[in-house]
Parts: structure tokens; C-alpha cells; sequence
């Protein structure tokens, strides 16, 4: 999908409009599920999490896109310095035009973004995980960042004082923003265990495969058995529990931004249902919410933005 160069060619960039055309269009082809729920959102905040998403995927595509093996720690010390001219101002290619306004708009925080492609080097020396500690690290890097992006455009509530000489300070849900990421990332790797086996790949803890006398092996060779069925049941009732502590930090959103959340939160953690509906079998059957599990969540996800 990227194929970067040391000197950016000059050209003509999109209009504004187009460029976040570009970005909806990618948000909707990669990510239906997520995109879903951000249909929900006010126009001028939908629009900037679209813009958010294109540039996570454009980084993501640089190790697990069709070009990766192409790419390089150096191809990812480009890839930054791209990212500090979209932050000074300076879009290169067209999606970069949207992320120029919506960092603007929203006054993003650059950190999130080159945690991200910290986490993308790690993804380019790393095809195992020890433990769940190194797991987490890798999960937030590349997941639990979407949240800390996401949150300027979410916005946060302002405190409501419990007496009029009362004065709260605003509440802060970067933790669970975090932990929703990191959830999402959980439920990702589950429902993808599959594929990246085929690819060399295992992201579940090497540590927890031999607690349930499960080998590397085994997973490569897709063996679906009583262990492995033990061990998904445990890494899905982590994922979670990580949903649960993202959920407490909704609240805590401005109110047009709880809907969305929401309906994403739901919608997503659904995928786990479906690795149950399936038999844990993730090597042969890829894990999909049907539409019609979507559409009822909506309206309860509406529920849940009103009253908790």
C-alpha cells in the first residue's frame, strides 16, 4: 500500500472534502464493524476518526501489507518523520490532508502516533510472545494508542458539582481508553489466530500455551482439542475483563460521543461471542458478528448511553 521515498514528490494534493472521502473509504472497507458505530457520531468528530483510522491502517499496511517485506527500520524512521510534518502542518500524500485539519481541529497529542510505530518495529524483529506483560506492552503500542488519539475528538464531559460551591476536576478515561484499545487488540489476535499462524506468527503467550500443555506446534498445525479449547476460554474471558474497565470510562465522554462508543464497545466484543459460536475453531472459520446481532446492539447500546 506504501511505498515511501526519502524525497516526497510535488504534486497536487486532494481537496479537504476529498481527502476525508479517501479516509471514509478506507475506514469502511477495512474496519465495517468500527465503522458502523461511527456513522453515530456529529460530522465534524466522524470525520476526524476516520482520518485517525486511515493513518493507523497506512501504518499497519507497512508491516502487513502486501509490501511489508519490503519494509525496514528504516522505511519506519521515514514513516515518522512523515508523521512529525503532518503534526507541523505539512500533509504529504492525500489522507494526510484530513490528518493536518483534524490535528488541528482537535489539538492531537503526537506521542500516541509514534507509540504506534514503536509498536510496528516490534512487529518487524517479533513473531512470539513470552508472556502476557510482553504482550500487553505490543498491544497497547499498536491498539491501546487508537484510544489516546481518539479521545480529543471524543471529548470530555465537563464535572457536574454536587453543590454550587462545589468544583470537581475533570474526569481523565486515558486508562480506559487504553484498556478498549487493548481489548480490541485481545479480540483482534484471537480471531486472527489463524492467519497468523499461516504468516509465522503466534500473538498468544508462549507462557499460557504451555500452562495448558498446548504447543507451538499444535497451534501452527491448527489442532482443536480440549487444551486449546481451555486456553481460549481463558484468553477470551481476559479480553473481557478489558472491555468491563473501558466500559467505566464511557461515561466520562461528552454526551454525542457515548452512543458511538458504545455501539463500537458492543459491537466489537460481539467477535468473541462468535469464536464461542464457532467452537473456538479460529483456524478454519473466521469469527463474524451477522448483521442482524449488529443491528439490535445499536438500539441497546443507545440505552446504555442514556442511563449508565
Amino acid at each position: 500500500m506504501l511505498q515511501l521515498s526519502e524525497q516526497p514528490r510535488m504534486k497536487t494534493l486532494a481537496s479537504l472534502d476529498d481527502a476525508y472521502e479517501f479516509c471514509r473509504q478506507i475506514t469502511a472497507k477495512y474496519a465495517r464493524t468500527f465503522y458502523l458505530g461511527t456513522l453515530l457520531m456529529p460530522e465534524a468528530k466522524r470525520r476526524a476518526i476516520w482520518a485517525i483510522y486511515a493513518w493507523c491502517r497506512r501504518t499497519d499496511e507497512l508491516v502487513d501489507g502486501p509490501g511489508a517485506r519490503f519494509t525496514t527500520p528504516e522505511t519506519l524512521d521515514l514513516w515518522e518523520g512523515y508523521l512529525e510534518s503532518i503534526f507541523a502542518g505539512t500533509a504529504i500524500e492525500d489522507s494526510d490532508v484530513a490528518m493536518v485539519d483534524t490535528v488541528e481541529r482537535f489539538s492531537l497529542d503526537i506521542q500516541p502516533f509514534r507509540d504506534m510505530i514503536s509498536g510496528q518495529r516490534m512487529d518487524l524483529y517479533r513473531s512470539r510472545y513470552q508472556t502476557f506483560e510482553d504482550l500487553e506492552l505490543y498491544c497497547y503500542r499498536v491498539a491501546g494508542t487508537v484510544g489516546l488519539m481518539s479521545l480529543p475528538v471524543m471529548g470530555i464531559a465537563p464535572p457536574v458539582p454536587s453543590s454550587p460551591w462545589d468544583s470537581p476536576e475533570p474526569s481523565d478515561p486515558s486508562t480506559e481508553a487504553i484498556a478498549l484499545g487493548i481489548a480490541n487488540q485481545l479480540t483482534n489476535i484471537l480471531r486472527d489466530v489463524g492467519e497468523d499462524a499461516r504468516r509465522g506468527r503466534i500473538y498468544l503467550p508462549l507462557e499460557e500455551l504451555a500452562l495448558f500443555d498446548y504447543t507451538e506446534e499444535d497451534l501452527l498445525n491448527g489442532v482443536v482439542d480440549e487444551r486449546w479449547e481451555q486456553l481460549m476460554r481463558f484468553q477470551i474471558q481476559r479480553a473481557r475483563k478489558f472491555y468491563v474497565k473501558a466500559e467505566k470510562g464511557i461515561l466520562a465522554l461528552n454526551p454525542d460521543a457515548r452512543w458511538p462508543v458504545w455501539s463500537a464497545t458492543m459491537l466489537y466484543s460481539q467477535i468473541l461471542n462468535a469464536i464461542e459460536r464457532n467452537e473456538y475453531d479460529v483456524f478454519r472459520q473466521r469469527a463474524v458478528v451477522p448483521r442482524f446481532r449488529k443491528m439490535i446492539s445499536l438500539p441497546l447500546a443507545w440505552l446504555r448511553a442514556q442511563v449508565l
